[in-house]
């Protein structure tokens, strides 16, 4: 078993308890991700760029991120489990679309993106 497998079981198991699945429709459970990304915004909304990796360092900080950081991932992946979206393999696919979309020779150390043909 995974570490992703653990935590799945684990988050099934928590919400059956609780009969909460009847409000996890891909709605909802989108709207959440987004609320929760929000409040991770929150946390680094008036951090400089510069500043951002110490900030997220910091024992006096680190825990607030880890905290919005899990909720961001735990409504995502009930988001994926409702439906039927294996998180892992829907991200190498994405990034097998990115190295097309942004071939190295273009993108390398640039942050625009590059002129498609």
């Amino acid at each position: 078993m995974t570490e992703l497998d653990h935590v799945l079981a684990r988050l099934r198991t928590f919400v059956a308890e609780r009969d909460w699945d009847q409000f996890h429709d891909p709605k909802n459970l989108t709207m959440a991700v987004a609320s929760e990304a929000g409040e991770l915004s929150a946390l680094l909304r008036w951090v400089r760029g510069e500043d951002s990796d110490a900030f997220v360092r910091l024992p006096e900080n680190r825990r607030a991120v880890e905290d919005e950081v899990a909720d961001v991932g735990i409504c995502l992946l009930l988001l994926c489990e409702r439906a039927s979206i294996s998180l892992p393999d829907a991200m190498m696919r994405k990034i097998e679309a990115n190295e097309r979309k942004y071939p190295v020779e273009q993108a390398k150390g640039r942050a625009e993106k590059p002129v498609q043909r």
